[in-house]
């Protein structure tokens, strides 16, 4: 359960995510719908599809597969081209974020429950989703594409707009290897340590982490990398720089959760949702540094 103090910190969450996200999916169905009807119905059909199936796996709550569903769209518009290929879209990485999130979360859950760690039966609610996936869905949008090639960060070729997706893939690596990290770091290792001060703490503890956990973690943010790499332009490149940034926001999650959490003055969601946003930004900084790096 949430602080009751602190639930207002998951509705901004929600506040930060779905009006914009609500308007794109308005506006680009609309676009759609004009210009190709089957990009809005591969678009709109598939979404709907993956979050029936997150619901009836028990994968996330009514509220919060509908909230998934909206985001699988806005990722989709975000990336579509004509013909719709979903294959090359953005829900590629997503769905790998959410098979993988799904399995730790049910993998060991006996000895997770026992601990009073494990996540409820019924799955994710929308503010988890919002948190894990908004800064995705956020920075995948037109407009923040357009902005950093307007600016002339990058050069106008497949590479440079290929690269663009950097940072919501850099968020989607996050989301997976923090999931993972703490639901199999439970499962594979015994007392974790607190990520400031090196103590033991009891397993589940805010800002603890163990070797195994974030190895598997790591190895999280490489897998959706890579599929983020295959499915969008931008080749090899943009997974190391989507994995880089998914790794760093591993690290500065449990920052905050040893810090900012342990002292209640931010809930999970908010956790969740500024890692997210850090990764992201570690992502633009390496995007900056790309011809300096050998990147480009």
């Amino acid at each position: 359960m949430k602080p009751l103090k602190l639930r207002w910190q998951s509705k901004t969450v929600l506040l930060a995510v779905f009006p914009a996200v609500g308007a794109q999916l308005v506006l680009e169905t609309e676009r759609w719908l004009t210009d190709s009807p089957s990009v809005a119905a591969c678009v709109l059909g598939l979404s709907a599809v993956l979050g029936l199936v997150a619901w009836r796996a028990r994968a996330a709550s009514p509220a919060g597969a509908w909230a998934g569903a909206a985001l699988a769209a806005s990722l989709m518009f975000s990336t579509a081209a004509v013909p719709c290929v979903p294959w090359r879209t953005a829900v590629v990485p997503m769905v790998a974020v959410l098979v993988l999130t799904s399995l730790a979360t049910r993998l060991g859950r006996q000895r997770k429950e026992a601990l009073g760690t494990a996540e409820k039966r019924s799955g994710r609610v929308a503010a988890q989703v919002a948190a894990n996936l908004g800064t995705a869905a956020l920075v995948a949008m037109t407009p923040a594409r357009l902005w950093m090639a307007d600016t002339g960060w990058l050069r106008a070729d497949a590479w440079g707009l290929g690269l663009l997706y950097a940072p919501m893939l850099a968020a989607l690596c996050e989301s997976a290897a923090d999931t993972v990290s703490s639901e199999l770091g439970q499962v594979l290792s015994g007392r974790p340590r607190m990520i400031t001060t090196l103590r033991t703490m009891e397993p589940g503890t805010d800002g603890a982490i163990s070797l195994s956990g974030t190895l598997a973690g790591a190895a999280a943010a490489l897998l959706v990398a890579a599929t983020g790499a295959a499915a969008l332009a931008g080749g090899w490149r943009i997974g190391v720089v989507g994995a880089a940034g998914g790794i760093f926001g591993l690290l500065f999650d449990s920052l905050l959760g040893a810090t900012l959490e342990r002292r209640g003055w931010l809930n999970n969601d908010a956790v969740n949702f500024i890692s997210t946003w850090s990764a992201a930004a570690l992502a633009l900084a390496l995007l900056a540094a790309a011809p300096y790096l050998g990147l480009q």
